[in-house]
């Protein structure tokens, strides 16, 4: 098998680039491997390559100066993160962390690469921009809806996507709370409402979903369902 070809299979999104952009993604781009719960980055440092995800999933989050966190996005299989993407554009650092959730894989392309391509390769330029803007519209409706967003509809379609085929939701009051991007007490007040109601059994640790047809029915009322990272 060819290198581009390797690549072309580890990620299909990058079958949208022309030959030498794959060959030189191919030849300089690096195979990581980054073990569960492990940083990516974090807060206050230079970008250094472009991360492309293989498999896995790679948690962006923001932690304020209170101590609450807010999960801004996560970067799947066949995405770049746009932090590091502006980063490497602007020179800047980090202004949030990202952290593995189980083991990921991922290729690195080095910096001096990347603008190689930017500046040379149009296929290149548009694949890394037509990510960097999808990604800056789920941030900016992330920011309305919890600029603007009700807590309780954003909650049930938290629950309804994430609820296992069987067996509780294992999920902490605080890891929802940075998930949503509010308070731990918050949240824990609105479980209490949705237990009150019959829809969900709370337990230490997790949560079990009683009734997810009326958590539907919520998120549907509103005009739901949100966003999908």
């Amino acid at each position: 098998m060819r290198p581009d070809a390797a690549v072309n299979a580890d990620l299909p999104a990058l079958a949208a680039l022309d030959a030498s952009a794959r060959a030189l993604i191919a030849e300089r781009a690096m195979r990581v491997k980054a073990p569960a719960a492990s940083f990516v980055f974090q807060t206050g440092e230079h970008a250094r390559a472009y991360l492309l995800v293989v498999s896995g999933s790679v948690r962006v989050q923001r932690l304020g100066e209170t101590g609450r966190e807010i999960v801004l996005y996560r970067v799947e299989a066949g995405e770049s993160c746009v932090l590091t993407t502006a980063g490497l554009l602007s020179g800047g650092t980090y202004e949030a962390e990202a952290r593995t959730e189980g083991e990921v894989e991922a290729l690195a392309l080095p910096a001096d690469v990347f603008h190689t391509l930017l500046d040379e390769n149009a296929s290149f330029r548009n694949f890394v921009f037509r990510g960097f803007s999808q990604r800056l519209a789920d941030l900016l409706l992330l920011v309305e809806e919890v600029a603007f967003g009700k807590l309780d509809v954003r909650l049930a379609e938290w629950l309804v996507r994430f609820a296992p085929a069987e067996g509780p939701l294992a999920v902490t009051h605080q890891a929802l709370a940075s998930e949503l991007g509010t308070a731990r007490e918050v949240v824990s007040r609105q479980l209490k409402e949705f237990e009150r109601r019959g829809w969900v059994q709370l337990g230490r640790g997790h949560i079990e979903i009683v009734n997810q047809a009326a958590l539907c029915d919520l998120v549907t009322d509103a005009g739901g369902p949100g966003r999908s990272s």
